[in-house]
This record gives structure tokens, sequence and C-alpha cells, in this order.
């Protein structure tokens, strides 16, 4: 059979530099799947990107061919003109680009980006391109076609507009996917799904896809081949089973070990302390009024509703849910950045004993004193350091904006916490964009370590990472609150992390907990519905280990399909019901 894609000797550099990319080469097959594997870094997606012909500005290929079945024919992508190529693109070869934001226009709406793909190649009408693409957006998991098709990127949330790039790459269903990390800023529920999705698209058209991955449970799910790099070369290649089952090479086995998992053992429900809280959440609802466009009425968006949250001093607490379940919305209001509803109450206690401060209601002098002593690392690296600053002017403003040292003082703090995250004191001088992305992570939990807090918000501060480098930034957050005696409200849906750092965890839903405990008891025995769709949901690095779509679409359905103990409609949701003691369940009893 002749391969759909054929790379062979593949060498790719920038400048005059040597070869970042050094002989690459590999076959992907109609209908098969090929996961590449390996860390930041390793020349994934500038191989892929080189398939289509979109590579950097200073990107050189050294030498090797890219041949591509097209309509029976097999042609050098490498020597065809950029018409050709135009016409390839989007239609018989897609890809999911890893970071939604920079590839959507922030100033066209979501329907009209993803249609565009059908008006230009298939020559549709605009109704025919409707009816598909809110097909599409219903498959990728969003609850509302309709209200997608005409938002606009910034009024999504990370994983929501991860899931119309999905669907802007898929909808014209091409020969060859390429897939860059297209999971990495999704919930697992949505994950699942999106994996489901590609599957049977694979299924119906007999799609290829080559699946950009530093997930190996996603490999085991979704691969027939692996190819292993590091630094731009091969280390390993062959069947998934043979890979995963027995990795042979070194390099392969450290990614095996870096793999966080949920444990497969775990106690019995045990009642927690709260009796020394340095943030307390009480009954928070927060609802946005969002504009409906033409003669419509607004439309009110409830983002979390009576939501309560204890956090005990040094301990951390993760709040999970899907993407737009309201957990970013939680962690801005317990900073002070959104303000809530009336009724709802945010406490703050920045010593044991110390009078609570109402974070919704404070004064010009203790919102200062607040933001010194509260912090933030948020999910996107990239986007949270300015390009134009340079390592120690980053590190440094928070102590110039409060007055903090002298300029001399500032720098050797600046130093001292670089040495904290792990990097060297001579990266003062650098910009962010001479590091990489586990480095920009250090980066900016060392920026909010510049003021001494005593609560540190984590909004997904992982989940872009490779396995190496997350695990080598969840030993660092650990060592950091053990030395610094540091609380942390940590923002995941990624169970495997929380059952590793967090003490409590809160389980969101559609704006609401619906599930609440300490890991070992989430894990021992879930109760909600949704609770277990998540624990099934989580891929798993064994090919004889699939995730179980069944479950997780029924944990994962609307709230009105879970069982009768659980169900509810919109916010009218039952109570939290203590079920054991430290574990709380929204049910009706």
């Amino acid at each position: 059979m002749t391969p759909l894609l054929d790379v062979q000797d593949l060498s790719i550099g920038f400048g005059s530099g040597d070869p970042v990319v050094r002989d690459v080469s590999f076959q992907v097959m109609p209908g098969e799947t090929l996961a590449l594997v390996g860390e930041s870094g390793s020349g994934k997606t500038i191989t892929c990107r080189a398939v289509l012909r979109i590579l950097p500005e200073a990107a050189r290929i050294h030498g090797g061919t890219i041949d591509f079945n097209c309509n029976g024919k097999v042609i050098n992508l490498m020597d065809r003109s950029e018409r050709v190529m135009r016409s390839i693109r989007g239609d018989q070869i897609s890809m999911i680009f890893q970071e939604p934001m920079r590839s959507l226009s922030p100033l066209h709406r979501l329907g009209d980006q993803v249609s565009e793909v059908l008006r230009l190649h298939r020559d549709m009408r605009a109704s025919e391109c409707k009816k598909i693409v809110l097909d599409t957006f219903e498959r990728v998991g969003f609850p509302d076609p309709s209200r997608v098709w005409k938002a606009y990127p910034f009024e999504m949330s990370g994983g929501m507009r991860q899931r119309a790039m999905i669907a802007m790459a898929m909808v014209a269903k091409p020969d060859l996917l390429i897939a860059d990390e297209p999971t990495t800023a999704l919930d697992v529920t949505t994950q699942a799904q999106v994996l489901g999705l590609i599957k049977d698209l694979q299924k119906e058209t007999g799609m290829s896809v080559i699946l950009v991955t530093h997930d190996l449970g996603v490999v085991a799910n979704m691969a027939e081949s692996v190819l292993v790099m590091n630094k731009g070369r091969v280390m390993e290649r062959g069947p998934a089973a043979a890979v995963l089952g027995a990795p042979a090479h070194g390099y392969t086995k450290k990614l095996f070990a870096a793999a966080p998992m949920i444990p497969e053992v775990a106690a019995p429900a045990r009642e927690g302390s709260h009796d020394d809280l340095i943030l307390d959440l009480r009954n928070v609802t927060k609802t946005y009024t969002m504009r409906a466009g033409g003669w419509s009425k607004p439309v009110t968006i409830t983002a979390c509703h009576e939501v309560d949250l204890p956090l005990q001093r040094g301990k951390t607490l993760a709040v999970v849910g899907e993407s737009g379940s309201g957990k970013t919305t939680c962690a801005r209001i317990a900073l002070g950045a959104e303000i809530p509803d009336s009724g709802s109450e945010v406490l703050f206690r920045p010593s044991p004993g110390a009078k609570p401060v109402c974070i919704n209601a404070m004064s010009a002098s203790e919102r200062v004193a607040f933001q010194r002593q509260a912090q933030m690392v948020f999910q996107d690296p990239y986007s949270s350091l300015s390009p134009r600053m340079r390592v120690q002017q980053a590190l440094t403003e928070p102590m110039e904006i409060h007055n903090l040292g002298t300029k001399a003082d500032r720098k050797e703090k600046a130093a001292e916490m670089l040495r904290w995250v792990g990097l060297d004191a001579s990266m003062l001088g650098r910009f962010p964009h001479a590091f990489s992305g586990g480095q920009r992570q250090r980066l900016s939990i060392a920026r909010a370590l510049t003021l001494d807090p005593v609560l540190l918000v984590c909004d997904e501060p992982t989940s872009a990472l490779d396995v190496s480098v997350q695990e080598q930034i969840l030993t660092l957050l650990e060592d950091i609150r053990d030395r610094a005696g540091l609380s942390y409200l940590f923002i995941s849906h990624d169970l495997a992390v929380v059952a590793r750092i967090a003490d409590e965890v809160a389980v969101m839903r559609q704006g609401v907990v619906v599930e609440q405990a300490p890991p070992d008891t989430l894990f021992y025995n879930p109760r909600h519905p949704y609770t277990r769709a998540l624990i099934a949901a989580q891929p798993e690095p064994d090919v004889n280990r699939p995730i179980d779509l069944g479950l997780v679409a029924k944990g994962a359905g609307l709230p009105s399909s879970w069982p009768e103990q659980f169900r509810f409609e919109g916010v009218a949701a039952p109570a939290l019901k203590e079920l054991e003691p430290g574990h709380k369940v929204r049910c009706h009893v």
C-alpha cells in the first residue's frame, strides 16, 4: 500500500546554525494514526509545520523529501508552488495548532472563521456551511453551538477556543489531520470526547492523523505507531503496543517515569481541619450579562453559583472541572479581580488569628497590602511575561510598584528567586523568548514569589507542559510550599496532577461544586457521576486499558440526564450533603 505521507531524511535548521531537526524519517499510511512523542523543544512541531510549508521565516530545510499521495498521485510537497499548497492546506491536510488564541482572529466571530474553510474549499452556500459547522461544534463538546457561532474568541475560555480550533481543522474532513497537542488545554472529559470524535471521523472518511503530544495516555488510546523524538533526532520508533509495552530507549523510559498517575489504592474518608483558614469563599455567586446582538434581549450567564471553598493555611485546595465550569472565575474572585454578586463573601486572613479581611469590600490601603500577600501563576507563560521586558525587569517590577528595597536589593531578590525555581542568576539579562515553555513557567512562578506572598493562586500551571517538565514544576511548587509555608488555590482539569499535589479537592460542573473531599477519598469512593466520568476519562499509557467513552459520556452529559439522585436543571441544584466525614456530594437525599 502506498503511504499517504512519506517523510525521508528531513533536516531543518535556523540561519547558519546546526540543524535542530536531523535526518527524521517516517511514514503515515491511509487511516493510520502516528504519534510524535517528546519533550518541548524536541522538534515535533517544526517537523509537522514543514509538511505544510509554514515554517518560521528564519527556518531552512537542509535536506530530505516530503511525498504526499494527493488524489492518487504522489507529489513532493517541497517543490510545489505556494498556490498549490494553499489548495492543500485546510482541505486535504489540516492542522490543529496548540495555541488557539494566536491562531484565531480576534476580529471575527467563531462561526465565520470555521465556515471559511468550507466556503474556500467546498464552495458551499452560507446556510449549508452554518448547518455543518453547528453540527461540528456540537460534536466537539459545545453545549450551545448557536451561541458559539456568534461569539468572538476572547469571549470563550482557553479550552473552548481549543474546541473551536479543532472544529475548524476537522470540518472539511481532510485526508490528513496534523494535531499539535490538540487536547492540552481541554479537560479530560472533553479530551476523551474529542479523541473519540477523531476516531469516528477516521472510520467515516479513512482520515490519517499525525498526533503531536507529550501525553502517553493519549498515545495509548489513539495511535497505531509511535515515533519518539529528542533534540531533533528519532530515539525510538515502532508499533504503539511495542513502544508503550516495552520501551527500549532510556529516553522513552524517562518519559514513562515522569507521567503522573491517579493512585489505584486510596484511603477512606477523613474529616479535614478548618480551624485556620487563610481564604474562605462563602456562598459565592457570579453572573454576567452577555450581549445577544440584533433585537434580542441580553443573556444572563451564571459562571458560579453558591460556591463554598475553604482553604486551610499551608495546604493546597484544588478546584477541578471542565472548561467553562467556573474554576477561573472563582480564582479571580478570590484575588479580588472580579466582584461577586451581592450576598457573596470572600474572607482572607493574612496570618493565624488575624482579623479576616473581606476581599470584595477592601479599602485602598487594604487592597495594596492584599496584593502583596496574594499572587497568581497564570496558565500561559507566553502571555503572562512581556516579550519586551528582560527577566530582571519582569521580576523587579512588582517590587518597584510596592516601593520595596533599593535597586540593588531588588536585583538580588530577583536573582534569589531565580535560584529558588532552579534557574541561574546569569539569565537575568535575557528576554522571555530565549527560554523554553517550562523555563518560562518557572519565571512566572519566580515573579509571583518576589513579593513574599502567603497565598498563591495557580491557574492550570502545568497544562501546557510536557510530562518531564510538568514533574519538575510540581516538585518545585511542593518544595516552595513547604519551604515558604505557602497556601495554594490550585486550578486544574488533570486529576493525576491533583492527586499528587492537593490536600482537598472541589469538583465543579456548570458553576456549582458537585463533590468535595480529600484526593484519597475522591479516588477511593467517587459518588457523583461527573467525578466518576473525570476519573474514567483520565488516559493511561496502556493500550489494554482504553478510555471508557460510555462512562465518560454518561457523567459528562447534561445534569438533567444524570441519575435521579443527582439530577438538576440550570442552577437549581440540590445542596451539598456530607455523606461521610469530609466527603460532600451534591445530591437529593
